[in-house]
């Protein structure tokens, strides 16, 4: 990852960066994210071959993560405005004892198990529902029910 230009307009900063990616069998990504009002967003995508839905969502995941820890040791320490940051949270079997615990706890307060995972992670409502996924293909949750 590289920083690639900066807009400062009144008293927010736009940021753009770049990111490539190359593989030992050949593939390679290339990627344009932009840090503005608090959120990043990827701009633009290049790979070959071409990524499945799962694949890029697991790379948006990776740049988010990227740009904030880059913000985070940027000169100064300071991250970017708005941007808030990520509790810690465990990988894995612990994480996704976590996740039901969080889930189950919010089910028995009649509050959003998603909004609760949500909360607990500091993951987007998509991560926080794959974590869910993975908790319940885990059998740590009941499957889902049917929607009617």
């Amino acid at each position: 990852m590289r920083p690639a230009w900066e807009v400062r307009e009144n008293e927010g900063t736009t940021r753009w960066f770049e990111f490539r990616l190359a593989f030992a069998d050949g593939a390679r990504v290339d990627a344009l994210a932009v840090v503005g009002g608090g959120c990043v967003c990827v701009e633009e995508v290049r790979a070959q071959p071409a990524l499945s839905l799962d694949d890029l969502a697991v790379l948006a995941d990776w740049i988010e993560e990227s740009v904030a820890e880059a913000l985070t040791t940027a000169p100064g320490g300071s991250r970017g405005q708005g941007r808030r940051a990520r509790p810690a949270w465990p990988r894995g079997a612990e994480g996704r004892g976590l996740v039901a615990q969080e889930y189950r706890a919010a089910q028995r307060h009649g509050a959003d198990p998603v909004l609760a995972v949500m909360g607990a992670t500091g993951h987007s409502r998509r991560t926080s529902l794959r974590l869910i996924g993975q908790a319940r293909d885990a059998g740590l949750l009941p499957p889902r029910r049917a929607r009617r």
